[in-house]
Formats: structure tokens, sequence, C-alpha cells
């Protein structure tokens, strides 16, 4: 018995620490738009911009990502991203925060963030799917 509590007490330690948040108007429906562009991070060497991209594809969305210099000139949205890496024995991503801007007019539409410190956790695609299905899921 002790130790089936002491698993779940470690478990809920584990998992716990994550947080999401989503941010949007409530006139704000992002599900309008076809095109998505991802813009690509210099930084990035991990591909998350393809996992994004990926993600998007995978909910109907005509999606592409590269540098901004090269945003396909029908894009409806532009999709920017930070991502945050740990590296305990193994790396692992622990932040992951996305904007989505209107391509034609700059402004912020959403933002959404996914924080999972834990090294038991969600895998980059996971945190992917965390953040970009609930800004983008049709309805």
């Amino acid at each position: 018995m002790k130790k089936i509590f002491l698993s779940i007490a470690c478990l809920l330690l584990l998992t716990a620490c994550s947080s999401m948040s989503i941010q949007k108007q409530a006139s704000t429906n992002l599900t309008r738009f076809k095109t998505v562009y991802v813009e690509h991070r210099l930084a990035d060497g991990r591909g998350v911009d393809q996992l994004i991209t990926q993600e998007l594809s995978h909910l109907g969305y005509d999606a592409s990502s590269g540098p901004l210099t090269m945003t396909p000139p029908d894009t409806e949205a532009v999709l920017t991203y930070i991502d945050e890496w740990n590296w305990d024995f193994t790396l692992y991503m622990i932040d992951l925060e996305v904007q989505v801007r209107d391509a034609r007019s700059g402004q912020v539409l959403a933002t959404a963030h996914c924080d999972h410190p834990a090294m038991i956790g969600k895998s980059p695609s996971g945190m992917v799917k965390a953040v970009i299905d609930p800004l983008f899921e049709r309805p």
C-alpha cells in the first residue's frame, strides 16, 4: 500500500508542473484561415517549425514554413514560436509559446503557451499538439 501511495505521489509531482494558457479575443476565429505560414526561427535546429507545420496540415490547413522573407503571397496568418529546451540526462522541450498574427495587418490574433518543466512529460510533437489544436481545431 505504501508503494502505491508513494508511486502516485511521485507521478502527481512530475505531472502537476505543466500549465497551458491560451489568449485570444472572443471575436477571433482562427478557423477562418486556410493558409498559415510558420516563421522558422534561426536558432531552431530541432525542426519545431516542421512539427507545427505537420500538425496544422493534419488539421486541414495549407501550412508551410521558412524564413519570414519567403512568406507566400496568399498567406492569411503567420505563426511565430519560441521553444525552450532543457538537458537532464536527455534533451527535452520544457516550454513552447506561439503567436498567431494576421498576415496583412500584422495584428496579434492569439497566443498560446505550454510549459512542461518535468523531464517525464510530453514529446516535442505532443507539446506542439497541445498548443496548436486548441487554437486551430475546426468545429
